[in-house]
């Protein structure tokens, strides 16, 4: 119970603070909106095209939206000393960070997959593209945000380590990039079935959810 009590408390400091201080889910909003907007002044006026890479152009928006942030999931609590009373807390450091991470993903990935119909209007997608598109963001996002949480873990007493921390992650992110817009073009009449690379994004999140939380929690502990 008293494990459960620390996650609560954690989850409902750092949202409180993301709804203080703006946070970063606001800025990968804007900064989805950015790049999922400019690539059709780029490709031209072909609709059937911008249809066509419209699941990979959110996508691939999502992923860098993603970056936002992340250098300061671990960051700002190891400047101003959190971070030690988190580590002398009755709660284990996984489940510190594990509670850090849900509520990192809940003012990021969820907004972003929640404004993805939105913004596929921008692709001209339609509503089954649409709404396979919001549904994979739902389930691949966590992935993307607890494997940036290994490299926030790793770069957290660098100060503006966020190129390095891009660098690090972004590799590790491409199987889920790869799957989520598999999943998205097979519910728009691909060759698999929708259901069989949906399933193997949901197994990516749920590895990358276990080993993320142990990995994270072992570069805080090397770091301190």
């Amino acid at each position: 119970m008293v494990v459960i009590s620390v996650m609560r408390a954690l989850i409902a400091r750092d949202l409180q603070l993301a709804a203080r201080v703006g946070g970063s889910g606001a800025l990968s909003l804007v900064f989805f909106l950015m790049i999922v907007a400019l690539v059709p002044f780029a490709l031209g006026p072909d609709l059937n095209l911008l249809s066509r890479i419209g699941p990979a152009i959110l996508w691939l928006s999502a992923v860098l939206a993603t970056l936002i942030g992340l250098d300061r999931l671990f960051q700002a609590d190891e400047e101003d000393g959190s971070l030690d009373l988190m580590t002398g807390a009755p709660a284990p450091m996984e489940m510190v960070v594990l509670a850090k991470v849900i509520a990192h993903w809940l003012t990021t990935g969820l907004p972003l997959a929640l404004a993805s119909p939105l913004f596929g209007l921008l692709v001209a997608l339609d509503g089954t593209a649409m709404g396979a598109t919001a549904l994979t963001l739902l389930v691949g996002t966590p992935a993307l945000t607890f494997i940036g949480a290994v490299g926030a873990a790793l770069t957290a007493s660098i100060r503006r380590g966020g190129l390095i921390l891009a660098v690090l992650v972004l590799p590790l992110m491409i199987p889920t990039l790869i799957f989520g817009v598999s999943a998205t073009e097979a519910a728009s009449g691909g060759t698999v079935p929708f259901t069989t690379p949906l399933l193997i994004l949901s197994g990516l999140s749920l590895i990358a959810a276990v080993i993320g939380t142990f990995a994270a929690a072992a570069a805080l502990r090397w770091s301190e």
